[in-house]
């Protein structure tokens, strides 16, 4: 009985994901978990579903209607657009058997029913990390600490972490009377590099009741250029008189001397007034990081200190501060800039079935070496040779295993390079002792 076929697809905005792309994800996640735990941070992970006034109105007017939200049964749920807030209720119902400070990390993905881009999709993975419980600044200098070994694990040195204090933005609305604009004013702000001064400007006057003057003196102030130096002497006049303003502005001095203590200089961390940051949570510290190869494409790795996010759900005080990785985005800028090798395997190295009576000992080889860390894998079939090696060179294995009844009964086996062609005899001995070592050194060469 035929029936009429469903045509496979995939909704907009949303993506499977081949071997090959999907091995370097992996790859990325690792890697961040490696730098995460190395300062102590923790896994935690989270629903996918929240209830919805546990997200609603946690992020901006942006998120809110970009949010996948539905009723099921009698109740109103949505799915999580980041991981931030779902972690300051998770905190907040778990701190007291968590105990205070709280270092998690958390990788997985979030919805926004934003419209798809390069790389930007409906469906996407936030590597996100957090210590909550604490306003002390050694926290502030260890997320940018992270940033920073973070993008150089996965490989990059050409990048810049940009730095700014929302105390110094909110502190100068103050002076100016504009605070009770501050989520118009910093949302404009935050589109300065996509749209440039004049549509900010008109953005501004439109949405704030801000005069010409007023909006003047914000862009003038976002716009400070220079050293680090350079800029904290200039805010330095320009936040007088307004103590948040000051805080601010000691907190970013402060931030740029314990992060030049450690290594991390003017080249790679840079003071830019202009950053505001889009969600509404943030209260000070706030950071984003550019590809200088890449200078459009936008931020990479963002985050800031958010003191007041949990307060809706605990009368405790729970501080925090994190930020998040863009895993998507970077595998996009990595793709651009052709920094992901071509692979479809996590095998190193494929045993071909040369002689199918010998499938036991490719199988006993394949377990000794995978005793030895080597990924192996036995090609499944005794087929030609040329297919067995198309299908190494196609995956993207690094070596081939030959051996047929001859290799074994003389103990030796012959291994090809697929890079350059290149066949060495390999004995094995003492339960494939010396074939593990070899094949083991020269991977790591490799």
């Amino acid at each position: 009985m035929s029936h009429e076929l469903i045509q496979p697809r995939t909704l907009s905005g949303f993506r499977d994901f081949l071997p090959e792309m999907m091995i370097p994800r992996e790859r990325l996640m690792e890697t961040a978990r490696q730098v995460y735990r190395s300062y102590g941070f923790v896994p935690i992970d989270t629903p996918t579903l929240e209830y919805a006034e546990i997200l609603c109105g946690k992020g901006s007017e942006e998120t809110d209607r970009q949010m996948y939200r539905f009723q099921h049964g009698k109740h109103d749920v949505a799915m999580r657009f980041d991981l931030t807030v779902p972690l300051a209720r998770f905190v907040a119902q778990h701190h007291n058997e968590l105990g205070l400070p709280f270092k998690r990390y958390h990788i997985g993905n979030v919805w926004r029913g934003e419209r798809p881009q390069a790389g930007r999709y409906r469906e996407f993975a936030q590597c996100d990390f957090d210590t909550i419980g604490t306003t002390s600044m050694a926290s502030d200098i260890e997320t940018v600490m992270v940033i920073n070994d973070l993008i150089r694990a996965i490989g990059f040195e050409r990048f810049t972490i940009r730095v700014n204090n929302r105390k110094v933005l909110n502190g100068l609305l103050q002076k100016s009377n504009l605070a009770e604009h501050s989520v118009d004013v910093l949302r404009a702000l935050d589109k300065l590099p996509k749209i440039g001064h004049e549509k900010v400007k008109l953005e501004m006057l439109e949405t704030t009741g801000a005069s010409q003057s007023q909006v003047h003196e914000i862009l003038q102030l976002a716009e400070i250029s220079g050293t680090n130096e350079e800029i904290l002497s200039q805010l330095g006049p320009i936040c007088a008189g307004n103590e948040l303003a000051e805080e601010g502005c000691d907190q970013l001095a402060e931030l740029i001397r314990a992060t030049m203590a450690v290594g991390i200089t003017d080249n790679r961390l840079n003071i830019d007034v202009s950053i505001a940051r889009g969600l509404d949570y943030y209260t000070g510290t706030i950071v984003e990081t550019f590809l200088e190869d890449l200078p459009s494409f936008g931020s990479i790795c963002s985050g800031g200190r958010y003191d007041n996010l949990a307060e809706l759900y605990t009368r405790q005080r729970l501080p925090g501060i994190g930020a998040s990785l863009g895993l998507d985005r970077l595998l996009a800028a990595m793709q651009q800039l052709d920094l992901i090798p071509p692979t479809k395997t996590t095998a190193d190295v494929l045993i071909v079935q040369f002689d199918k009576d010998k499938l036991h000992d490719y199988l006993r080889l394949a377990a000794d070496l995978r005793l030895a860390g080597i990924a192996v894998e036995v090609y499944p079939d005794a087929r030609k040779l040329n297919q067995q090696f198309k299908y190494a060179d196609r995956r993207g294995a690094q070596a081939v295993i030959i051996a047929g009844a001859d290799e074994f009964s003389s103990g030796v086996v012959q291994v090809k390079w697929l890079a350059d062609g290149s066949q060495t005899e390999v004995p094995l001995t003492a339960g494939s002792m010396e074939i593990t070592d070899w094949l083991t050194d020269r991977l790591k060469r490799k």
